[in-house]
């Protein structure tokens, strides 16, 4: 099947050197570019990609507001943001605005691909260790960082074997690991780990992972 994508971003440049790499890849095929967060928002309801490449300094609606407005929305795709350096503030806002992961603008055209597979199928493009510096620095210059307050609310909700389940997504446990330190199936994990996102609202395990350091279920370090 086919991974659909749109490209968000300001520098023409990038998008017709994204365009090309993606096009050139039997499986994705760019349906559209959008030059600012606003024509994003708008191009994801008439072209139902099933990922955006999003960078996130853009004028009229900036790539976080935008990835806000997405998944907001009542759509499918998911957000995979574009940045020039791993460390960046504003990638940590987009995380928690529920974006997917996160891209280096200079990733080389497998990276790109491969990013782009990994978060149409569902899962989070993003190692544990960036998330746990991510939130270290960011958290050293505006104090700890408050927890996503509609999953706090529903937090209580989990059970303790969902708890742990969640705790070992923010260690960085693939499903498979889970399993194995369970002793449990990986259906069942499967399970666990959908029924913590649903519970909590979250999107996906990136989210998870930002909401177990911020609630202190894991500590950053």
């Amino acid at each position: 099947m086919t991974i659909r994508v749109l490209i968000a971003d300001d520098q023409m440049m990038v998008r017709e050197g994204f365009s090309v790499l993606l096009n050139a890849t039997p499986d994705i095929e760019v349906v559209g570019e959008a030059v600012n967060g606003r024509e994003a928002v708008d191009r994801v309801r008439e072209l139902s990609p099933d990922v955006v490449l999003m960078d996130i300094r853009m004028p009229e609606l900036n790539g976080i507001e935008a990835t806000r407005e997405i998944v907001a929305s009542d759509t499918t795709a998911k957000v995979l943001v574009l940045t020039t350096f791993d460390l960046d503030e504003y990638v940590y806002q987009a995380l928690r605005a529920g974006a997917s992961g996160f891209l280096l603008k200079d990733a080389s055209a497998r990276q790109l691909a491969d990013g782009v597979r990994v978060v149409a199928s569902g899962e989070a493009l993003l190692a544990p260790s960036v998330t746990k510096r991510l939130i270290t620095e960011f958290s050293k210059l505006s104090g700890t960082p408050r927890p996503m307050q509609s999953a706090m609310t529903a937090y209580g909700d989990l059970t303790d074997r969902e708890t742990e389940v969640l705790v070992l997504i923010a260690q960085g446990l693939s499903n498979a690991e889970i399993a194995e330190r369970l002793v449990v199936a990986e259906s069942t994990i499967k399970t666990h780990v959908s029924r913590v996102l649903v519970k909590l609202g979250l999107r996906d395990r990136t989210q998870a992972a930002v909401f177990a350091y911020e609630a202190r279920l894991v500590t950053p370090g």
